[in-house]
């Protein structure tokens, strides 16, 4: 998980609007204006079959939640609507990258991936003015085992 971590994070400040996510951390965010955290949720097996000759080739899914913390002041429109736009883009922006080959490849088959940014969502919001927002990253892929006996 260490390298697909890694991966993820760099594809993630690859964006063209990453600035505003600062040094993203991993695991942790802080609560300043212009951060972002990076949290992994582990590996699920999606599905698993064998062939005839024992091969079995394993769908899995990694699962990451980005948080971003940015301006936000209560009752204001421009601030919030600025960082809408902002989730908005990064998520067409990552299936943009899936579906022209331009996402890093995670399994054995990178034409079978598929990475996935949704359900941008204001998580919280502070007096203070600043709010945290949350986007659901999930990357299907593909590895496949040949069985040596």
């Amino acid at each position: 998980m260490a390298d697909a971590l890694e991966t993820m994070r760099a594809f993630v400040e690859s964006y063209p609007n990453a600035n505003i996510l600062g040094d993203l951390a991993i695991d942790y965010t802080d609560s300043v204006p212009n951060c972002g955290g990076l949290f992994p949720s582990g590996l699920v097996e999606v599905s698993r079959k064998t062939d005839i000759t024992g091969a079995v080739t394993v769908q899995n899914q990694y699962n990451f939640a980005l948080y971003t913390v940015m301006a936000k002041s209560p009752d204001e429109d421009a601030g919030a609507t600025f960082n809408a736009s902002w989730l908005m883009g990064f998520q067409e922006w990552v299936q943009e990258q899936s579906i022209l080959g331009l996402a890093p490849a995670f399994g054995d088959d990178p034409r079978k991936e598929r990475i996935t940014a949704q359900n941008g969502a204001l998580y919280a919001a502070e007096d203070e003015g600043t709010a945290i927002y949350a986007i659901r990253i999930s990357v299907t892929f593909e590895r496949h085992y040949e069985r040596t006996r």
